[in-house]
């Protein structure tokens, strides 16, 4: 299967820039494999299409305000982007322009913050860099660290926490799982009084997730490296559910390689801490995930390419199709669909 097989033509007035307000009030396209049949509806419908017993699994993961900016020993300007933590102080970042930032090098973000540059990361072109500060590094970044939205939204983000969900807990992303972007609290306690039983798992979003596919054959594609957890407990809810024949919905592309990694043939998950370079298109076999929540995403990415796997590519499309002639939101701050 070929990179060009995931290509769909989208008008760029429907790249969302701003998310909508309230949240759950972005448009859900809902499509049911088994009835073939597609509804319109608002997120805050989406009770309609859950049952009592369902497991929802989200990714709490928080986003880091990871980009920052500085200057050289010489006084020239650059950008830092935190993208994977290796300990306390040793990061992977990306530095524009990478030409300031060799082995070696100093740079300095503000009087408390400082990095020294260890080594090129060559398969990527990022950074391991160890950073020098005085007090706590989380504390400094989020006071000083602007959110690092993706490149196709051009608007300045007016309040950073529209870049969260509102269960985001355990920071390390560098990017938001965005199909959780549209529940509200209120949503949240609506689907759980009706029985609907809400489950953590984590991931920790690199920016892999916006790195085109080079290779126009899939097989060749190196999928990017992404920390991720299951607890004891999630892994006995979630292993319950299957024992139960009860339904798992993954809340976006995050949780479904999170659980999918972690997955035996039967559907079982484990307890685990580790990363994956899972790479899921189709004609993949799904062996914990039974249903998906996720954004509309960009032709030709891996994101679309999973989706895809849950119905068919030529379904997929279909849906995208439909979504741009009925002027849906897309990507980060768009709408969403549930594939059920």
């Amino acid at each position: 299967m070929k990179t060009s097989d995931f290509d769909y033509f989208l008008p760029e007035e429907l790249i969302a820039q701003t998310p909508v307000e309230p949240r759950d009030s972005s448009r859900l396209l809902v499509y049911d494999r088994s009835s073939d049949k597609v509804y319109h509806k608002r997120f805050f419908n989406l009770t309609e299409f859950l049952r009592p017993g369902d497991v929802l699994v989200r990714n709490n993961t928080k986003v880091l305000p990871a980009r920052l900016f500085g200057y050289t020993s010489n006084g020239g300007k650059v950008e830092v982007l935190l993208l994977k933590r290796f300990n306390l102080t040793e990061w992977e970042v990306l530095v524009k322009p990478g030409k300031k930032a060799k082995p070696g090098a100093t740079l300095t973000i503000n009087e408390e913050l400082s990095l020294e540059v260890l080594s090129t990361i060559e398969e990527t072109g990022s950074r391991r860099v160890k950073f020098v500060f005085d007090g706590v590094f989380e504390d400094i970044i989020s006071r000083i660290g602007e959110m690092p939205l993706p490149p196709y939204i051009t608007e300045k983000l007016k309040d950073k926490e529209r870049y969260q969900t509102v269960y985001a807990k355990v920071d390390g992303s560098a990017a938001a799982p965005t199909a959780g972007l549209h529940f509200t609290d209120r949503l949240l306690k609506e689907i759980e009084d009706m029985g609907v039983e809400i489950v953590d798992v984590l991931l920790h979003v690199g920016l892999g997730t916006f790195r085109p596919v080079k290779s126009d054959d899939l097989s060749e594609h190196h999928m990017h490296s992404e920390y991720y957890e299951i607890s004891e407990e999630s892994a006995e809810k979630i292993n319950r559910a299957k024992r139960e024949g009860r339904r798992v919905i993954a809340v976006g592309t995050t949780a479904v390689r999170t659980l999918e990694s972690a997955a035996d043939e039967n559907g079982f998950v484990r307890a685990v801490k580790e990363n994956t370079q899972i790479f899921i298109y189709p004609p993949y076999k799904f062996k914990c995930v039974e249903a998906l929540i996720t954004n509309f995403h960009l032709p030709k990415s891996t994101l679309i390419m999973l989706v895809s796997a849950l119905s068919t590519r030529e379904k997929t499309l279909e849906l995208y199709k439909t979504a741009v002639e009925e002027r849906y939101r897309f990507f980060s701050f768009g709408d969403s669909m549930l594939v059920l």
